[in-house]
């Protein structure tokens, strides 16, 4: 098997992993397959820079990152809608329980400053060591380590409060 085909086929496995990514940092799923689209559009352009062997879930979550950041600079008219009124008003509230309870991890995720939610996705959800996300968010591990941490509690702080006003 050609070094293209296996490198096409390792990008699509990740595809799942990239959209539930830019899902979780811009929160509007039209959006965030654009952004996956245009990541994907990047690699494969620059796949002669990626060395066979080494993470391509890293590197291509590295390009996703620095294109939602290009992406942001470049359009500073687009609404990302954080605590999700906007998007709340355009569909249909979802009656299965496993949509209210991602809808609330959501929702709280949301609450938490861009910096820990992207650091508590990538070591929390997609499954990178404390080394990666620092090598995708260009920051010490340390640095990584703190937002994971200050993220936790304060998702424990905001689960807490919700239980509370029940």
């Amino acid at each position: 098997m050609s070094n293209e085909t296996n490198f096409k086929r390792e990008m699509l496995s990740l595809l799942p992993n990239l959209r539930a990514f830019a899902v979780s940092i811009v929160g509007n799923y039209d959006y965030a397959d654009d952004l996956v689209q245009e990541t994907i559009m990047k690699a494969w352009a620059k796949q002669s820079s990626f060395e066979p062997g080494t993470n391509m879930k890293a590197w291509l979550f590295t390009i996703l990152r620095n294109e939602f950041y290009s992406q942001a600079r470049k359009n500073k008219r687009i609404v990302l809608d954080g605590d999700g009124t906007y998007t709340d008003n355009l569909r249909t509230p979802a009656e299965q329980h496993g949509h209210l309870d991602m809808k609330d991890l959501q929702r709280a995720l949301n609450e938490l400053p861009p910096d820990q939610r992207e650091a508590i996705v990538l070591v929390g959800a997609s499954g990178f060591s404390y080394e990666e996300a620092a090598n995708i968010c260009d920051c010490a591990m340390g640095t990584i380590k703190s937002r994971v941490n200050r993220a936790r509690k304060r998702l424990e702080e905001i689960w807490a409060d919700e239980e509370d006003s029940l």
